[in-house]
Order: structure tokens, then sequence, then C-alpha cells
């Protein structure tokens, strides 16, 4: 029987929701690991709108669980609606949204605060010892809620990644371990079943992006 996945997305786009390319890498892989998932998103406002063109905020105000439909097809829930004992792992896609929706990390950095549903989906899957995937940005969601916990942005002596050693001193000072990754592999904190990989933190061809969350995707398989 096909593993039960959760997919939390924060939004629909790169700059101020989900990065588009990363969530559909999830799904395919976890389709072609006969995985069955259910996605979801909080049903809150998002912190800002970004004209993807122009790279600059707009006026707008767009809400995060109906953009994340977008991604979904219309198959989604609100985050409030999961239920950790019908679901075997739970995976978050990266993007802005996730620093700016499903936390603050975008404004506040290693002091930011986690949306209120966020940490208790991660606590609660963490608490039933089911693998938690995370990728790109969302890794900084794991070091802010489990300190003590081994995580990937990628690698810091990557100049296509030049984000990644400033987030990696980051999560350090969380109390966290950051592990140095190339942008194919995963690692594994076993013992916090932990999953993750650093996708577009580097600016490397989307199929190497798409084959380290492949890898991120089998190796929680695995754990489920």
């Amino acid at each position: 029987m096909g593993k039960r996945v959760a997919v939390v997305l924060a939004g629909c786009g790169v700059f101020d929701g989900s990065e588009i390319h990363e969530t559909s890498a999830v799904l395919v892989h976890l389709s072609r690991g006969g995985a069955t998932v259910k996605m979801f998103a909080p049903n809150i406002e998002q912190m800002h709108v970004v004209d993807h063109l122009k790279g600059a905020p707009t006026e707008e105000k767009r809400n995060v669980l109906v953009e994340s439909a977008r991604l979904a097809r219309g198959e989604i829930q609100d985050l409030s609606q999961l239920d950790v004992k019908d679901l075997d792992a739970v995976i978050f896609p990266g993007g802005f949204g996730v620093a700016k929706n499903l936390c603050s990390w975008a404004v506040q950095g290693k002091d930011c605060s986690v949306q209120a549903q966020v940490q208790s989906t991660l606590q609660a899957f963490h608490s039933a010892g089911k693998p938690i995937g995370l990728c790109c940005i969302s890794p900084v969601l794991a070091a802010k809620v489990f300190p003590g916990c081994e995580v990937t942005v990628g690698h810091d002596k990557d100049d296509r990644a030049p984000d990644v050693p400033g987030t990696a001193e980051a999560i350090t000072q969380l109390g966290c371990t950051h592990v140095c990754k190339g942008v194919s592999e995963t690692h594994v904190d076993q013992k916090n079943r932990i999953v993750t990989t650093g996708a577009f933190m580097c600016k490397a061809p989307l199929h190497e992006v798409f084959d380290g969350i492949g890898a991120m995707v089998q190796d929680v398989l695995k754990l489920a």
C-alpha cells in the first residue's frame, strides 16, 4: 500500500508563495513512489503580493489557501483540517512564501515566529515519529521548531548558492547543525526523522534541483 503524504503549501509563486517547480517536483516524485497525496495550506492572508514580472510588491491582498489551490488544481484543504493519524509523512516545498507566510524568517531571520498551525503540524508529525521532508528555505522551519536538529540548505562553498552561508549561520545560532550538501544530495536527521535538501537555494539547472528533490522524497518514503 502506498504511503499517505501531506504536502503543505505557502501560496503560489517563488517570491511570495510556494516555488512552483519545487512543488511540481515533489508531486512528480511522490506519484512515482506510489504515494497518495493530500495538499494543505493555512487559511491566512499573505504577508504581501509580489508582481513576479517586475519583482516588486503590489498593494494587492491575497489568501495563502486560495493561491495554493492554483498549484493543487483545486484539491486542497485548510491546514487546520490536517489529522496526523491519517498520514504517514509531511513535505514542505520551498519558496519565499515559506519565509513570509509560514513563518517570519524573511523579515526577522533566526528571531522569527512560525505560524501557529504550521508549528503544530510539524510538532504532531515529530511527536508521532513520522518523517518530515523540507527543501530550499523550508528547513528553517525545523531549525526554529526543533532545537538541536540537523538540516541542510545547501553548500556554503558553492558560488551558485550565495544565500547559504548566512542562512546556515543563522541555523547554527538556533542551536541546530547545518550539514553542507550538494544540490542533488539530501541530509537525513535519523533521530528527528527530518529529511532536507537545498533545491533552489542553489542557482542550479532545473534538472539538478529536480533530482535533489527526488532524493529527498525517496528518503522520506523510506522512513514512512
